[in-house]
């Protein structure tokens, strides 16, 4: 059995449990290997402790109970592992920037920000194919043009990312070329969040106009341009085949954002593509950016 067999054994454990309190001690026994050894080979696999991934994941595991109302707040908050609702509430705002009062008015499962179950196939991403700490910048005000569509992500029940994404670009990239006044280099996935209380999501795939662009430029039919507003943006290096983006943005989302001391502050997510992203290929290089606030 090699390291990976060993920890998925003990987030197996951790996934059966999450209701109960659960020790490092037993995970570790679970897997059969010592505390320090599984704590050590889970840092190192994901650049995250044990600890903090059983409070998330309990944290996270609080989401549908809050959702199905069929306890009190209170109740949740014990089953979660805090003692105490305030405490409860605390934790829930740091990670999810709502109280889990606010939360539960939602009539549907909308929150991105979830907390993952790993799986050895996600470990082995993470570990192979993924930055696993980002470039901070500050993204300009950039002016866009391209092409648009609606689709539910990875994250919803409807998810349909493989049926309107690639026809997509199919259509656009042969069509880019008629874009006045494009900035060459780069193509990107701007990702915006349409409804409140919809996971539906709205995708353009676009490229990048200069200043020369005033918005009465002759536009190719079926395109329209937007603005994009200065942000602040952590953005990922993901190398391998641009199908497992999905494993890239499950460790932004499920991970790193929920233990970086910073929230999403509601911008378009985007991806970049340049010289390096090779369709359909492990040797392909992209980029994906959430825009985020300060650290807290």
């Amino acid at each position: 059995m090699n390291y990976l067999d060993q920890v998925q054994i003990g987030i197996n454990y951790i996934e059966s449990n999450l209701d109960f309190d659960i020790s490092l001690a037993t995970v570790a026994e679970a897997a059969g290997i010592s505390q320090w050894h599984y704590q050590k080979i889970f840092r190192a696999l994901t650049n995250e402790t044990l600890k903090t991934y059983i409070r998330s994941r309990r944290l996270a595991n609080s989401l549908d109970k809050l959702l199905s109302k069929h306890q009190n707040i209170l109740e949740i908050a014990l089953t979660a592992g805090y003692q105490t609702q305030e405490s409860y509430t605390r934790a829930f705002k740091s990670s999810f920037g709502m109280t889990p009062g606010e939360y539960r008015k939602l009539s549907n499962k909308s929150l991105f920000l979830k907390k993952l179950e790993i799986d050895q196939a996600y470990l082995q991403h993470i570990n192979q194919r993924l930055s696993l700490e980002p470039e901070i910048r500050q993204q300009s005000t950039m002016t866009m043009v391209g092409m648009r569509t609606l689709f539910f992500g990875a994250e919803s029940e409807k998810n349909n990312f493989s049926e309107k994404l690639p026809p997509l670009w199919q259509e656009f990239m042969p069509r880019m070329e008629n874009i006045p006044f494009r900035v060459p280099g780069n193509c990107f996935g701007v990702i915006f969040q349409t409804r409140e209380k919809s996971d539906q999501l709205e995708y353009f795939a676009a490229v990048q106009v200069t200043e020369e662009f005033d918005g009465n430029n002759d536009i190719p039919v079926g395109m329209q341009s937007f603005e994009i507003a200065a942000n602040r943006y952590a953005e990922f290096r993901h190398q391998g085949n641009p199908q497992q983006i999905d494993s890239t943005v499950n460790y932004i989302y499920s991970n790193w954002l929920l233990n970086a001391k910073t929230l999403h502050n509601s911008g378009p997510d985007i991806e970049r593509y340049g010289d390096e992203y090779i369709p359909e290929s492990n040797d392909s290089v992209m980029y994906y950016g959430v825009p985020v606030s300060e650290p807290c």
